[in-house]
């Protein structure tokens, strides 16, 4: 595999993992927790996950032949409060139908990626990005509000949370398990995504 073909790789399987985390945190909570916000300056995990729904959609449909912010979208929509009549798992499962939604347009669109797509100019806002940037862009939104979503999830259990990572004082436990096996190349989400599943 050369670097190009690694890239893409990596790419796709970091966006996998951050994914897997938002789903791991959201299966955590009752339905009704999604949607709590601490104040007004907040943005609940709904909230977020609707942000991440119109990102996706806007940047990552017809990624390659047109400019990632789209007409359609409505981003200070997006964070406007998700409550309705609704009871909260009927909100729950449109909220987390958009989460996925938004995660499939991403994936196809990387999934239709080469090598030689990488250096092509796409654009967001009128600003022009290599494929790559355009990538590592969202590989540094997206796990921003990913890290958000577990924080907030995290203070939302009280206590009562299943660690989505290295659960806390087991840091040596995982370094030793880690070094008594010999030297390997991989992508380090290759084992994450497994204990998450």
């Amino acid at each position: 595999m050369n670097a190009t073909e690694a890239f893409l790789s990596s790419a796709r399987k970091q966006f996998l993992y951050y994914k897997t985390l938002g789903d791991k945190a959201m299966d955590q909570l009752q339905a009704a927790q999604l949607f709590y916000s601490a104040n007004e300056d907040t943005n609940s995990i709904a909230v977020i996950v609707k942000h991440l729904h119109g990102n996706m959609l806007s940047r990552w449909t017809d990624f390659l032949t047109s400019d990632g912010e789209k007409e359609w979208r409505d981003r200070d929509g997006e964070f406007e409060s998700m409550l309705t009549a609704l009871n909260a798992e009927d909100q729950k499962s449109d909220l987390l139908s958009r989460w996925n939604e938004g995660w499939a347009c991403l994936f196809k669109a990387l999934d239709e990626l080469t090598p030689d797509h990488l250096a092509q100019i796409v654009y967001i806002r009128n600003e022009g990005h290599t494929v790559m940037e355009a990538i590592n862009r969202q590989l540094a939104h997206y796990p921003y509000h990913v890290g958000q979503i577990v924080f907030y999830a995290k203070m939302l259990k009280e206590g009562d949370w299943t660690s989505l990572s290295i659960p806390r004082n087991k840091s040596k436990d995982y370094n030793s398990d880690k070094f008594s096996k010999e030297k390997s190349i991989k992508n380090f989400t290759d084992d994450e995504l497994r204990k998450l599943q």
